[in-house]
């Protein structure tokens, strides 16, 4: 198995040759020396070998995907910029700065520590804002957050995340479907959506283009 890490049109920008981006790949371990040129070659093909070809077990790739997936990048962190942009917008703030403070910037945080890490961010903001991180961040994501975090990853060690997938397609993805059009109707997504079509530099660089991919 050769496991790259990222969304599929991050790496389908990996492979072209005219963008220059690659994202990690996995695999697992001692397979690689075996069949170097069938798993080697095939993961960087797909823009592993410019970025690093990380030894691991399958176990531990699905497990640890599936637990950074729910928790952080995507269940986390889409849950958190809906209830800040909501904090905000329910206490009278414009549904337009909300968005931008919540969500349009949390770009420019993540490609610093991309970039260099949570020092390089702390470097690049304000002392005010890296202070504010210090004091206020464990408010929000509490010993009683991380508690659920184990519950979550507890969830798929055992099987039970797979489990109710499985059983949510046997029903034609119904619940799954409901969520996506709820999330597709928040007023965050209308907002957002109004406040790119101010900005066209971004869908210049867009990774994804529905009539393509």
């Amino acid at each position: 198995m050769i496991a790259p890490k990222g969304p599929g049109h991050t790496v389908a920008l990996g492979i072209s040759a005219r963008r220059r981006r690659a994202v990690p790949a996995r695999d697992p371990p001692g397979r690689v020396r075996q069949r170097p040129r069938s798993r080697l070659s095939y993961a960087s093909a797909i823009g592993g070998g410019r970025a690093g070809i990380i030894e691991t077990t399958f176990k531990e790739e699905c497990e640890t995907d599936l637990f950074g997936e729910q928790s952080v990048l995507c269940g986390g962190l889409v849950e958190l910029m809906k209830a800040g942009y909501e904090t905000l917008v329910e206490a009278g703030y414009a549904p337009e700065m909300a968005y931008f403070e919540c969500v349009h910037e949390v770009k420019l945080i993540v490609d610093l520590i991309y970039e260099g890490g949570i020092a390089n961010m702390n470097y690049s903001i304000s002392n005010t804002a890296e202070y504010g991180e210090y004091v206020s961040g464990p408010r929000v994501v509490s010993p009683e957050t991380k508690a659920e975090m184990k519950r979550i990853l507890g969830d798929i060690q055992s099987g039970r995340f797979v489990k109710d997938w499985m059983l949510e397609n046997k029903v034609n993805q119904t619940s799954f479907k409901a969520m996506r059009t709820k999330l597709a109707e928040h007023p965050i997504e209308h907002v957002g959506a109004k406040l790119r079509e101010m900005m066209p530099w971004i869908k210049q660089r867009a990774l994804v283009d529905k009539s393509r991919n």
